[in-house]
């Protein structure tokens, strides 16, 4: 997520319970920075799917609606992304690269053992230089910290169009 949500008219049924960025204007501006210098380096198609993914685990509407728009705006099919939620079932449809990559987006967001399994790691670093890992990591990480903005405030989906608040 990359958006704030002050420029845009909500019914009463569907207005986020917070409008968090307004009343933490610093906050949301340093995670535009951190979340413009996490997608430095990456390619912008697997940089979507990522987040896509995180935010599918993560339960972010919002967030599936942005990314998901994102990604078509980029070049990805309506195919890979429909797919993205079944992707162990769905592994043609990707890269090894990109498999390495969405695999370590479920490991790093989901966390139920406590830790990233040492395979997964190794397997996306095998894929990866480790500046792009290191950028990739990072990537993960922030599109996890605007999933629970989103999550939390109830941020309202539908109204994001591809651009708008790049």
């Amino acid at each position: 997520m990359t958006t704030a949500q002050d420029t845009v008219e909500y019914a009463a049924e569907e207005a986020p319970r917070l409008r968090w960025a307004e009343h933490a204007p610093e906050v949301y501006k340093a995670m535009i920075r951190l979340d413009t210098a996490a997608r430095r380096g990456l390619d912008p198609k697997l940089y979507e799917l990522v987040k896509i993914r995180a935010s599918q685990l993560n339960h972010c509407a919002f967030c599936l609606d942005m990314h998901s728009k994102d990604a078509l705006a980029a070049g990805e099919s309506v195919e890979r992304i429909v797919q993205l939620s079944a992707w162990q079932e769905s592994r043609h449809f990707y890269t090894a690269k990109e498999l390495a990559a969405i695999e370590l987006t479920e490991a790093v967001t989901v966390l139920t053992d406590g830790f990233v399994p040492d395979e997964v790691y190794e397997r996306a670093a095998g894929h990866f230089e480790e500046a792009e890992l290191a950028q990739l990591i990072a990537a993960i990480t922030v599109i996890n910290a605007w999933n629970r903005f989103g999550v939390t405030t109830r941020m309202t989906p539908g109204h994001y169009r591809p651009g708008q608040h790049k």
